[in-house]
């Protein structure tokens, strides 16, 4: 990560390029998440933007058709940092433009070259941005900076959506993020952390540490508040065994309240519950 220069002047992407592994409905479970939060409702202008799409657009695509059923004026930015990915994207728009593909032919979608200094034309703001998995192959050291950047591109009241899953979104989990300025002058703070995971085959909740986000996933070791959660919910998942017979949602809804019932804050209700999610606020988790 560069540092003391305006990227957007000099129009250099600020990252390194990810393995770009892209797979329909991979990003379903953060797409949902997102298109519940007040931030998109309430935004004046309802700009999105993809960070890091990979080497397919499909996953703007995606999320501009999850996103228009709550915000029907919603319009969906896709950023990369290699130019033949961007070339690539721009070419599967045309076919939708034509109608050969899945997605309304009038999909609010654009896509652009840009990294963490996420350049949007005529120096809009983002009323969300979702940067998943572009975040891994870094270091951990790294993160706050580019928190900080993506989080500088944010209009007031958005929000920042940072997070990883497996290939095929099965197991996800991400961190929120607001622009407000912190007590340590950083330009981003996190909210929330979430995890999402997919109920059916599910033998143990824990697979998620394979799958946390960059800040946390050094981090779940004795000692640190991510293990303590992980490890609280990994108990209450075995002391809910006797429900496996009435279904992985029945369950799952026993662990989370079990782990709400423990002492844990656990935000929203079973209508999210019974997709496999579970939110805490981030001083819950955040690094000790």
């Amino acid at each position: 990560m560069a540092g003391g220069t305006d990227e957007r002047a000099t129009k250099r992407p600020v990252g390194t390029i990810t393995r770009g592994t892209t797979n329909t409905n991979r990003l379903r479970r953060v797409d949902r998440w997102i298109a519940v939060q007040p931030v998109l409702r309430r935004a004046s202008d309802p700009l999105v933007v993809d960070l890091g799409y990979g080497a397919s657009g499909v996953t703007a695509f995606e999320l501009e058709r999850r996103l228009r059923r709550v915000r029907r004026d919603v319009r969906v930015l896709g950023l990369e940092i290699d130019p033949e990915r961007v070339a690539r994207a721009s070419a599967q728009l045309e076919q939708v433009r034509a109608g050969e593909t899945p997605f309304a032919p009038d999909a609010r979608v654009s896509f652009a070259r840009g990294g963490f200094e996420v350049p949007i034309a005529g120096g809009e703001k983002a009323a969300v941005i979702r940067a998943f998995n572009v975040l891994r192959q870094y270091d951990e050291g790294e993160v706050a900076d580019a928190w900080s950047r993506m989080c500088s591109r944010l209009q007031v009241g958005g929000m920042l959506v940072e997070g990883t899953c497996d290939e095929i979104g099965r197991v996800a989990s991400w961190v929120a993020l607001t622009a407000e300025r912190a007590s340590d002058g950083s330009a981003a703070v996190p909210v929330s952390f979430t995890i999402s995971l997919r109920l059916a085959g599910l033998e143990h909740p824990s697979i998620v540490a394979e799958r946390l986000p960059k800040a946390l996933i050094h981090r779940n070791v004795p000692g640190e508040r991510v293990h303590a959660f992980l490890a609280d919910l990994e108990r209450s998942w075995a002391h809910a065994a006797q429900l496996a017979a009435y279904g992985p949602v029945q369950r799952w809804i026993a662990v989370v309240e079990s782990m709400r019932d423990s002492g844990w804050p656990v935000r929203d209700g079973r209508s999210r519950w019974r997709l496999g999610e579970l939110s805490v606020p981030w001083n819950c988790v955040a690094p000790a």
